[in-house]
């Protein structure tokens, strides 16, 4: 099992945000940006408009645990934030996973793709 390897501070958000390399769907939308590490960094971001504390907490863990379960899946080499929108807060685990893989894979950053 690979860590969880996050981006932590607003310059390593920026520069993600400025490669302007994006999708989204109803649930997400994903910035990814290449880098030398040879592994992912993910950032997660949530704006106040979705739900207060207890809501936004509860997205992050099933996006984190939506990426963790999932990250053999993902090539590495890459930053990634996720941005969730409102429409995320009341669903449930099954249908982030489902929305982030999608994300993934409108990417082709899926290696499970023969793309």
């Amino acid at each position: 099992m690979k860590p969880f390897i996050s981006l932590k501070n607003k310059r390593e958000f920026d520069k993600v945000y400025n490669c302007r390399w994006s999708v989204a769907n109803k649930y997400l939308i994903m910035f990814i940006c290449k880098n030398e590490l040879g592994y992912n960094r993910v950032g997660i971001s949530i704006s106040k408009k979705v739900g207060n504390s207890v809501v936004r907490h509860r997205i992050t863990r099933l996006l984190r645990e939506s990426y963790r379960l999932n990250s053999s899946a993902v090539k590495n080499g890459y930053d990634i934030v996720v941005v969730a929108r409102d429409s995320v807060k009341d669903k449930s685990y099954y249908e982030v996973e489902s929305a982030l893989l999608h994300l993934f894979k409108l990417l082709k950053i899926n290696s499970l793709t023969n793309n």
